[in-house]
């Protein structure tokens, strides 16, 4: 039996007592599943927002997401900032993409970044990309010097339908 015969072939085991090929029983496609292909490209950090048609434009409907594994770096210490940001939007014509979403925020790991601004730049940089009907960005970063820090921006009008708090 082979170990890994590249994207797109199967492991078979030889020597049955029939002389047939019959995939491997490690996984249902013959691939181990330990494994990942040799040319899988590792995702980057990336301030591209991808974006997706709305599926119900003409419903105004609320797209909710906590991300609690933000980073960002004290312009002042140069210590980690560590946040979760909380995203509240009514879509108009398009939503974000969430792998985009992600790779964006990572952006700011290593850049220096006041609380009250990263906060508003990714509330800013939303709303250039899909032009939302509403939107929230909650900032909530963890305890530094014995101060906790929550920064929320909002662009647009709630629609009635959605409620104040999530």
């Amino acid at each position: 039996m082979r170990a890994w015969p590249g994207p797109g072939r199967a492991v078979f085991h030889r020597g049955n007592p029939n002389g047939l090929e019959i995939p491997s029983p490690l996984a249902p496609n013959g691939f181990h599943p330990s494994r990942a292909p040799t040319n899988a490209m590792p995702s980057k950090p990336s301030r591209d927002l991808q974006t997706f048609p709305n599926p119900k434009p003409d419903r105004p409907f609320e797209i909710a997401m906590d991300c609690p594994e933000f980073t960002c770096v004290c312009p002042m210490t140069g210590q980690p900032d560590f946040a979760t940001i909380r995203l509240r939007y009514v879509p108009a014509e398009r939503c974000v993409e969430l792998k985009s979403l992600k790779l964006y925020l990572w952006s700011y790991r290593d850049e220096g970044a006041f609380h009250e601004a990263v906060t508003n730049k990714i509330c800013d940089d939303i709303v250039a990309a899909i032009q939302p009907r509403w939107i929230e960005v909650v900032g909530d970063f963890a305890v530094r010097g014995g101060i906790r820090t929550v920064v929320t921006a909002r662009h647009g009008e709630r629609p009635a339908s959605v409620p104040e708090k999530a």
